[in-house]
């Protein structure tokens, strides 16, 4: 990751980053490949909340984009797990607020050859990764119970001097007012997803 305003407050950017690669194993918060799904080729991106709470940087947005790029190269369905608490990584200032428009420019692109994308929201999935890459899926899945929003309720309430709704910005609410399509637990994702592949007719 770039460190362009060389971050200190309140611990060293650079330090924060060692200290999650040495915790999680990974160079950043994201993982993308490509894989079979029950026999269909997809690619796939997951963003890991274990590493500074999955928010989105230089590596991340990039990677994503990447990911993105080669299921429009490659005409191959797109799939991306969210677990992102932690919205765009403000140690990095603009370049990661740039992320969030790269990453929806690239999804337009994909769109517009008329790729499909299936985004699985996870709990947490929060702020600039919310508001970028995971609510433009063709279909939008969330795990139950899931925290999902661009800010959290507490924030919330304190601005607006309301309290909110029971069970607001948890999948279920979100369900029954429109923002997500499915909730499917973990343990019946893999096979959820590979039905809804061939329901689109997605090619083995």
């Amino acid at each position: 990751p770039v460190d362009p305003l060389q971050f200190t407050v309140p611990d060293p950017y650079a330090e924060k980053v060692k200290e999650a690669q040495r915790a999680c194993g990974m160079a950043d918060a994201c993982l993308t490949g490509k894989g079979l799904l029950e026999g269909h080729a997809v690619v796939v991106g997951v963003t890991d909340s274990r590493f500074m709470m999955g928010s989105m940087g230089s590596v991340v947005g990039e990677k994503l984009t990447r990911a993105i790029e080669r299921a429009t190269d490659q005409r191959l369905p797109l799939l991306i797990i969210s677990g992102s608490g932690g919205g765009a990584r403000m140690q990095e200032g603009m370049l990661s607020l740039m992320q969030m428009a790269k990453t929806a420019s690239s999804l337009m692109k994909f769109d517009a050859r008329g790729g499909l994308f299936f985004s699985v929201l996870t709990h947490p999935t929060m702020a600039g990764v919310l508001a970028s890459f995971a609510t433009l899926g063709d279909l939008i899945i969330a795990e139950p119970k899931a925290l999902i929003g661009f800010t959290g309720p507490r924030v919330i309430e304190q601005t607006i001097r309301q309290t909110l709704p029971e069970g607001f910005q948890r999948s279920e609410f979100l369900l029954e007012h429109g923002l997500i399509d499915l909730i499917v637990h973990r343990r019946d994702m893999k096979g959820q997803l590979a039905r809804l592949l061939r329901h689109f007719g997605a090619s083995p």
